[in-house]
């Protein structure tokens, strides 16, 4: 990322907190300047985009890249990237179904309902750091991102 632009934001929505972990090592691994944020369901997620209930009034930033998994408490993934794309104020935000599922339904639902990309999460921790060289290098190098709501 160019030394001039504000640092990305990644916000993460992941129940399981081992994937969480192993995501954090990984992306810092390649891009240790990103701002990592976590959220542990779909309420959360949408809470923390909409400044709603304990992101009430918090200076929570923008992302510029959601990690989603499918799977997840309250609300799973394809609820809340249905209400992300159904919300002019969200919508342009890359979402990223980051998850353990192979489903072609689950593949092929997270591209009808928007996605940008659907990628399995590895076994271990060399794919973890794998997965984070590709995916950063080209939403956090390459692609240009959106900074606001």
């Amino acid at each position: 990322m160019p030394v001039d632009e504000q640092t990305v934001t990644v916000l993460m929505a992941d129940d399981d907190r081992e994937d969480c972990l192993l995501t954090e090592l990984a992306l810092r691994q390649v891009h240790p300047d990103v701002a990592l944020q976590f959220v542990h369901d779909g309420e959360e997620l949408l809470d923390y985009l909409r400044h709603e209930g304990r992101f009430s009034g918090s200076e929570a930033p923008f992302p510029g890249l959601i990690l989603l998994d499918v799977n997840m408490p309250r609300l799973d993934g394809m609820q809340a990237l249905r209400r992300i794309k159904d919300d002019p104020q969200l919508r342009r935000v890359p979402v990223v179904m980051f998850t353990s599922s192979y489903a072609d339904s689950d593949v092929n639902q997270s591209y009808d309902l928007g996605a940008s990309a659907f990628i399995t999460k590895p076994m271990d921790f060399e794919g973890y750091s794998d997965s984070f060289r590709k995916l950063s290098g080209f939403f956090l190098d390459v692609a240009l991102l959106p900074t606001t709501a």
